[in-house]
């Protein structure tokens, strides 16, 4: 269905469906293929739509689409109003968003506005729109990726940046013209019917227009970070004074679209973002260490702040099951799934996939690849993924799978399931009530979640009945690592 793009309208506050969300991201090249090439497509995604429909979730992420030479696992583009060929077409694009409509889902793509491919027609055409220097490189800069900022462009003898691969130059979003061609870019998406998007590398928008030297690092780093460019600050590399009015920018661009924001900052940091997206991802508490201490040191002032989009796993990090160990996933769920606000699943996680061995070498220098191998449907040896050899293996499907998930009652995928569909009821204010002896507990209006991240086993915090404990059939105690979720005798007395 496609409609009118509302750019240059803001609404106040974010719309009414993302604000509890739950929002499943996708990874196209490794959900589903549908034409027997090993790589997942559109059709792919659009033929397991209804699985996902009956997960419970709200609507999906869909990592980039768009024309790529897959340097960087398609977030170099080098045509944003083109579907990659290997995926599909804009035609099998628009019937996906269309059975997304017809199962009640939302629908966000990822927008890049940071960078491009080396081999877009913006690179040739309008050298203007990116950031260069003259004579070598200006400053200390180092790519996220490894290595120096720069590189050289031969057929100019000029210096550009790229905050990451080389083949991943720097748009210069001071430029009226970048804000405005990006502005298109969404234009032309929100047309065909999608619902906002992903934002990436939000951080990486302003860069010191002076272009001066990082500082050596003087604290620890939010997430991990390759050695080398964990010895900066990158106080000037990105993030400069006047983010906020490029943000800006980039929201006057959106208009009323939904956009949730990719902001690698401390969550004391976000609330200049906050102001111009409708969520930010909390990834200090995706890093954030497995106790009940640290986990309420950074949950509080995100409830506090609001907006936020909670994590605890996505494509550019270890997977859940492996972080973590697959003693804790059953407790991850229920801590990911009760918190207010919304809430981002990566494909996967309600099975408990683990990382995949090695990596694919066309695609993925920075390894990042292990979790990203292929969603796991059935138990033969492809996955029920693709009926040829797919451009990475499946982990274990003969342990792990949709097919053997659902014929079990006491599996993981049944898990997130119940708390999806619990977490429709947990409505009123949020306090940290027991922080104490591995037990974190929270109550969420009339309920109480309780979170036994210790070795012993709990009782469950509040009176009232059991509504949910995270081992089927199990109400008291709480087993170690494992959690419950308490509905208030006064509530229950007054239903």
């Amino acid at each position: 269905m496609k409609r009118e793009a509302s750019l240059g309208n803001r609404r106040e506050g974010p719309p009414a469906w993302l604000t509890d969300a739950a929002i499943y991201q996708i990874y196209p090249r490794s959900f589903q293929d549908s034409n027997g090439d090993g790589i997942g497509d559109l059709e792919g995604i659009r033929q397991r739509l209804t699985y996902l429909r009956s997960l419970g979730v709200n609507g999906i992420w869909l990592s980039p689409i768009y024309e790529s030479p897959l340097a960087d696992g398609g977030y170099d583009i080098s045509n944003h109003s083109a579907v990659d060929p290997v995926l599909g077409t804009l035609d099998s694009f628009d019937a996906l968003l269309a059975e997304a409509r017809a199962n009640e889902l939302k629908v966000l793509l990822d927008l890049v506005p940071s960078h491009t491919s080396i081999e877009h027609p913006w690179f040739r055409d309008h050298p203007e729109w990116y950031v260069w220097a003259d004579g070598g490189p200006p400053n200390n800069w180092l790519s996220a990726f490894g290595g120096p900022a720069w590189s050289k462009d031969e057929a100019s003898g000029r210096w550009y940046l790229h905050s990451f691969y080389r083949e991943q130059p720097d748009l210069n979003w001071r430029h009226p013209e970048v804000q405005e061609a990006i502005g298109q870019v969404m234009a032309f998406w929100l047309a065909r019917g999608v619902d906002g998007f992903r934002v990436d590398a939000v951080d990486r928008l302003a860069k010191h227009p002076d272009l001066r030297d990082d500082r050596p690092a003087t604290g620890p780093w939010l997430l991990p970070l390759p050695p080398e460019y964990a010895t900066l600050s990158h106080v000037h590399s990105r993030d400069a004074d006047d983010v906020d009015e490029l943000v800006r920018a980039l929201r006057r661009q959106a208009g009323d679209a939904a956009l949730v924001g990719e902001v690698y900052r401390p969550t004391e940091e976000l609330q200049r973002f906050v102001k111009h997206f409708d969520l930010v991802f909390a990834f200090e508490f995706m890093f954030a260490s497995w106790h009940p201490e640290a986990i309420a040191g950074v949950v509080e002032p995100a409830v506090r702040l609001g907006q936020i989009a909670w994590v605890l796993s996505n494509h550019d990090f270890s997977r859940l099951g492996s972080r973590l160990g697959e003693e804790n996933l059953r407790l991850a769920a229920a801590l990911l799934l009760t918190l207010p606000g919304a809430a981002f699943i990566f494909q996967g996680d309600e099975l408990g996939l683990r990382d995949g061995p090695g990596v694919h070498p066309a695609f993925d220098r920075a390894g990042r690849d292990g979790a990203r191998h292929p969603m796991q449907w059935d138990a033969t040896p492809n996955g029920g993924f693709s009926s040829s050899r797919p451009w990475l293996p499946p982990v274990d499907p003969e342990h792990r799978n949709v097919e053997a998930a659902e014929a079990d009652p006491s599996s993981l995928l049944r898990l997130y399931r119940s708390l999806l569909s619990l977490r429709r009821s947990l409505r009123g204010d949020f306090e940290v009530i027991v922080v104490e002896a591995g037990v974190l507990a929270y109550r969420r209006g009339h309920h109480v979640v309780t979170l036994n991240f210790g070795d012993e086993p709990r009782q469950a915090v509040g009176e009232g009945a059991v509504v949910l404990n995270t081992d089927p059939g199990q109400h008291h105690p709480i087993a170690p690592a494992r959690g419950a979720v308490v509905l208030s005798k006064e509530s229950s007395s007054t239903s």
